[in-house]
C-alpha cells in the first residue's frame, strides 16, 4: 500500500475518533508539505509550475501539533489520549507520553506508522503551572500525553490553511475530516532549522530532505499565501528566530554551490530541471530581515 496513504488512512482513524471534540490538529512534517501541495488547485497559480515540483517523498511520521490551550486544559486531550491507545500506538522508549508507533501487520518496523505529538514554543505555557522543559510540555493534571515543545515555530498558529484527509478507516469505511496545516513561511522556517541541525549527519541524509522539503513550500505557495508570507516576516522581522532564519538563508540557500543548494541536489527526489534560481530567490525575500 502507498505509504502515504497509509498516513491518510491512519490520520483519518485518530480524526474519526476525536469528531466532536475540542481537539483539532495541526500537521506538519513531510506529510504536512504533502498534504499542503495536494491542498492547492490545480488552477491556481504558485511560484513554480507543478511540473517542477518534487514527487511527493515517503514517510511514516504524522507530526501532530497541539495548540497550546489544549495542553493548558488537559480535558480537552482525553479523547485524543483513547484514540492513540485504541488504535494499537505504543509508546516509543525514551520518549513516553509524546512518541507512539504502530508496528507493522507484520511486527516489523518495516512499514510502522509513528506518531509525533509536537507544539509551540515553551513560552506559550509561562504562568499556566504546567511542568515545562526542553524536551516535554506536561499538562497538569496528567491525561498520558505530553508534547515536544518547537521554539523554532513562532508563527505556528498564524494564517492556518484548513483542508480535508480522505482515507479508509480500520473498520474499511471510506471517511474525511478536516486537520489544518501552517502557513508556508512557518513550514520553511522549521525546515531552515532543521537542515541547520542536520546539515552534517550522514544518519540523516546530512539533512538533504529538508533542503527538498524547502524547495517543496516555496514552488507550492500561492500568490495569497506569498503575500501573507511578506506580512508574516514585516511582523516577525525582529523576533530573534526568524532573524536567525534570515541568517541561514543567506548562509545556506543563495548561491549554488552553498551547502543547502549542495543537499538539495543531493537528495534522491531531485531532477535537473528544479528551478532553483527562482526557489532561491523567493527564500531570499521571505526572509529578507
Amino acid at each position: 500500500m502507498n505509504g502515504l496513504q497509509s498516513l491518510s488512512d491512519a490520520l483519518c482513524d485518530l480524526l474519526n475518533r476525536v469528531e466532536s471534540t475540542d481537539v483539532q490538529l495541526i500537521i506538519g512534517g513531510g506529510f504536512g508539505i504533502y498534504l499542503k501541495a495536494r491542498h492547492v488547485g490545480q488552477d491556481v497559480r504558485t511560484l513554480i509550475d507543478r511540473e517542477f515540483w518534487p514527487e511527493a517523498r515517503s514517510t511514516n511520521d504524522l507530526d501532530l501539533f497541539l495548540r497550546p490551550e489544549l495542553l493548558i486544559a488537559s480535558d480537552k486531550l482525553k479523547p485524543l489520549a483513547r484514540a492513540i491507545e485504541s488504535l494499537g500506538y505504543r509508546p516509543v522508549p525514551g520518549a513516553e507520553k509524546y512518541q507512539f508507533i504502530k508496528p507493522s501487520l507484520q511486527g516489523t518496523q518495516a512499514g510502522s506508522l509513528k506518531i509525533d505529538l509536537l507544539t509551540g514554543a515553551r513560552s506559550s505555557f509561562t504562568g499556566w503551572g504546567l511542568r515545562v522543559d526542553e524536551r516535554r510540555v506536561r499538562p497538569r493534571p496528567s491525561v498520558g500525553l505530553h508534547a515536544h515543545p518547537v521554539e523554532e515555530a513562532p508563527t505556528l498558529d498564524r494564517k492556518l490553511v484548513a483542508t480535508t484527509v480522505s482515507g479508509r478507516l480500520s473498520s474499511g469505511e471510506r471517511w474525511e475530516g478536516e486537520v489544518f496545516l501552517p502557513h508556508p513561511f512557518t513550514f520553511a522556517t522549521m525546515k531552515l532549522f532543521a537542515f541547520r541541525d542536520r546539515r552534517d549527519d550522514p544518519s540523516k541524509d546530512k539533512g538533504s530532505y529538508h533542503a527538498l522539503d524547502l524547495y517543496s513550500v516555496l514552488a507550492a505557495i500561492t500568490e495569497e499565501e506569498w503575500r501573507g508570507g511578506l506580512a508574516l516576516q514585516n511582523e516577525f522581522q525582529r523576533h530573534p528566530l526568524v532573524i536567525e532564519a534570515g541568517k541561514l538563508v543567506r548562509s545556506y540557500f543563495v548561491l549554488p554551490n552553498d551547502l543547502g543548494m549542495i543537499r538539495l541536489r543531493e537528495s534522491g527526489y531531485f531532477h535537473e530541471d528544479f528551478k532553483l534560481d527562482e526557489f532561491a530567490s523567493a527564500l531570499g525575500q521571505l526572509f529578507a530581515g
